[in-house]
């Protein structure tokens, strides 16, 4: 498959690259719900996670960027294009894969990529090229010669994803785009998506309620919650904790060696599978975890700096909002 090549996105600082969405004080009211309530992000070059639960505003925000609902208030750019005044222009840079299905009966997968390909501009002729290859790309094999109404839900994405791709924009905007797949075809979803970002240079938004895709492959987190953007931070950020710690599984006398850390001052927590989280102890420090455990008779199985969950800090995001 012959993509355009962009050159690959680097973290904001001296040689940062411009930020694919600016957003400020984006607002959209509901019959005085406020569905958006004052966002302003910074989206950077790569794969961003957009997280929240049903009704955070994760929808309504890429409606909003693709001018189909009209936001009370904001500006922003899009891909450096003012927004959404030139929203139009913006929509022609974006590969969208939405949450539903959208499709015109009585059309084959092919002719159906290839009719997403002529509505972008492309030639027919250079348009059912395009589809030829993408759904290559996409793993549709003999099925692309088949009635889409015939389709499975995982086929039905795999022909939104060719479609969101045949005209090779340089965004992408992914909705839900593993919903209905089996594990190896989400798998296989994920690695698509991480190529895309990687040798091609592309920036894609990843709206889901799935984490675990969130963690395999995006650069940065946003997580909504009624309205207001919660969590925006890198997953490397995300991922550290407020304080070193460590986590260790043991075998052996585990009361003696719990009492030796807690005379060395250390706060130790037990997780559900027996696994102690040493806090505010650094991996400069793993030595004296080492002694201990041969002078109380321990057998370290495991040792590994402790990170931060995405499902806690997701669920520490979201209660936060909720009423008491």
């Amino acid at each position: 498959m012959k993509l355009n090549t962009y050159s690959l996105p680097t973290r904001r600082g001296a040689n940062a690259l411009s930020p694919i969405i600016s957003l400020s004080g984006v607002t959209k009211l509901y019959s005085g719900f406020r569905a958006l309530d004052d966002v302003s992000v910074e989206i950077e070059p790569g794969i961003t996670g957009l997280l929240g639960p049903n009704g955070s505003g994760k929808s309504t925000l890429i409606k909003s960027l693709l001018g189909l609902v009209r936001n009370h208030q904001g500006t922003g750019t899009v891909l450096s294009l003012p927004w959404p005044d030139q929203v139009r222009e913006i929509r022609d840079r974006v590969g969208y894969l939405p949450e539903d299905d959208c499709y015109i009966a009585g059309l084959t997968g092919i002719e159906a990529v290839a009719f997403m390909a002529n509505l972008s501009g492309l030639p027919k002729t250079e348009g059912l090229r395009r589809a030829h290859e993408i759904t290559d790309f996409c793993d549709i094999g003999e099925e692309k010669y088949r009635s889409v109404e015939t389709y499975s839900t995982g086929m039905r994405q795999k022909l939104k994803f060719a479609q969101a791709l045949v005209h090779d924009p340089p965004f992408l905007i992914l909705d839900e785009p593993t919903t209905g797949l089996d594990p190896d075809q989400r798998d296989a979803m994920l690695r698509r998506i991480r190529t895309l970002a990687r040798d091609h240079g592309k920036s894609i938004l990843l709206s889901t309620h799935i984490l675990p895709d969130v963690k395999a492959v995006c650069d940065q987190v946003i997580i909504l919650a009624r309205g207001k953007v919660q969590v925006f931070d890198s997953m490397e950020n995300l991922s550290k904790p407020a304080e070193p710690a460590l986590n260790v599984m043991i075998y052996g006398e585990k009361n003696a060696f719990l009492s030796g850390l807690k005379a060395a001052g250390y706060n130790v927590n037990t997780r559900a599978d027996g696994t102690l989280k040493i806090i505010g102890i650094s991996t400069n420090q793993v030595s004296s975890i080492w002694d201990l455990a041969a002078s109380t008779g321990t057998s370290i199985r495991r040792l590994a700096p402790a990170q931060n969950s995405l499902e806690d800090i997701f669920f520490q995001a979201v209660s936060a909002t909720e009423p008491r």
